[in-house]
């Protein structure tokens, strides 16, 4: 019988070939920017570090917006909980390692917990239980894809980080796939 689609040793090989790229990426030189006249310690840190703020932020509030979405499916979907349970929690940690890190005495607006740092993802849950897991798939993908969109403009340890969750994120996306296809109606 002939395979068609995704095989496993593809996903790998494409999750670790992003990650291999990403770290690649992450590890260059910041020399080239400042033409080489500058130390990186210059006046440019204070931009980068806003600008990383703003990615963990952004990454953080797309991580509760697809965690949202996995208790929406294993809601509406009871018989595909046991399958979303790990990737879920895994989606869980991910939120709690791209969280921008607290800086003692700074001003601001405290991280938020538990249910608030969920809201609601846009539209229904498909009353199929493999059009939902593979709704969950396409978000997973999308948030890999824009991880390595951000990679670009990430600093070298965000950029690591950022790297290990699109390839998490790759690899959560097969996984649903293959769990939509296992999944009875």
């Amino acid at each position: 019988m002939r395979r068609t689609g995704t095989t496993r040793r593809g996903a790998l090989t494409a999750t670790g070939a992003l990650a291999l790229g990403a770290v690649l990426t992450g590890c260059g030189g910041d020399d080239e920017g400042a033409g080489g006249k500058k130390p990186a310690h210059s006046g440019a840190r204070p931009s980068t570090a806003k600008a990383e703020k703003a990615l963990r932020e952004k990454a953080v509030r797309d991580g509760a917006v697809l965690l949202a979405q996995y208790d929406l499916v294993a809601e509406a979907h009871p018989a595909t909980a046991a399958g979303l349970v790990p990737l879920r929690a895994a989606v869980a940690e991910h939120g709690k390692a791209l969280a921008p890190p607290r800086v003692e005495g700074e001003p601001g607006k405290s991280a938020p917990q538990g249910d608030e740092a969920a809201p609601a993802p846009p539209g229904p849950v498909s009353a199929d239980p493999r059009a939902a897991v593979r709704e969950l798939a396409v978000a997973e993908r999308r948030r890999a894809d824009g991880y390595g969109e951000a990679l670009l403009s990430a600093g070298p340890e965000l950029a690591r980080l950022l790297a290990s969750v699109a390839a998490a994120a790759a690899a959560h996306a097969y996984l649903l796939t293959e769990l939509a296809e296992e999944t009875a109606v």
